[in-house]
């Protein structure tokens, strides 16, 4: 497990430079950020909470938390990521501890949340680092924000995903990084075709969490189509929803 975590490490390193260009990697407008910060204040405990921030690469979760007044502690494979993260924060004028660190090895807390958003696609052993994250925060919370994609999110959804690349390259837009997981990388990771609601819910409770709960996230999806250009808007943006656990 060593060198494929040293290998998805050196991929997010790499990607880190360009990874916020891409819509739907990190808020582009006002209201993107308002939307998430929308979501956390319905689903997080009330703040101020001890929140922690699985894979919390570039700090989309951690900085909303953050502004929400929750005590975030960001962790994450990636060094580069993280240092995105702290110049973004001290100009935001937030405090973020950062830790560089394995998912499935989080700090002790205890923590009143565990969030993590886009991470569990990318773990060799998800319900192993779901269920660490039970033990560091056993009075605590749990909250994943994920999307359709890959082969989880069926044909239809898979056909906007490219009508909106195809359209990406006729403007000459380049995707926000480049370069995908190897197929030896992606072998050894359970959910590397995406992750659908029903997989999430299985893992949560295999995990020890108890009564998951989905919510659809329609007010981060309508922020995030309004700031696509014509037609790309008409195509829409994947299906984001949030899975919730005690």
């Amino acid at each position: 497990m060593t060198d494929v975590l040293a290998r998805i490490g050196a991929y997010w390193n790499a990607a880190a430079a360009t990874y916020e260009q891409a819509a739907g990697h990190h808020p582009q407008t006002p209201l993107e950020w308002a939307a998430w910060r929308g979501v956390l204040a319905r689903l997080l405990p009330p703040a101020p909470a001890r929140v922690l921030d699985v894979g919390a690469g570039t700090g989309i979760l951690s900085l909303a938390a953050a502004h929400l007044g929750h005590t975030v502690t960001a962790l994450d494979l990636a060094p580069a990521m993280l240092q995105r993260l702290r110049i973004t924060a001290a100009a935001d004028g937030v405090d973020v501890v950062t830790i560089n660190g394995r998912a499935d090895e989080p700090p002790p807390g205890p923590w009143d949340a565990v969030m993590s958003r886009h991470l569990l696609w990318t773990l060799p052993d998800p319900v192993g680092a779901l269920r660490s994250w039970r033990a560091v925060s056993p009075r605590g919370g749990l909250l994943l924000l994920e999307s359709l994609w890959g082969d989880a999110a069926g044909p239809v959804e898979r056909g906007r995903v490219r009508a909106g690349g195809w359209l990406r390259q006729l403007r000459g837009t380049r995707h926000g990084h480049d370069g995908h997981y190897d197929e030896a990388l992606r072998a050894a990771l359970p959910l590397a075709d995406g992750v659908t609601p029903e997989a999430i819910v299985d893992a949560v409770t295999e995990a020890g969490w108890s009564w998951p709960r989905v919510e659809r996230l329609a007010d981060v999806e309508w922020a995030m189509s309004r700031q696509l250009p014509m037609p790309d808007r008409l195509l829409g943006v994947n299906t984001t929803f949030a899975v919730a656990a005690d």
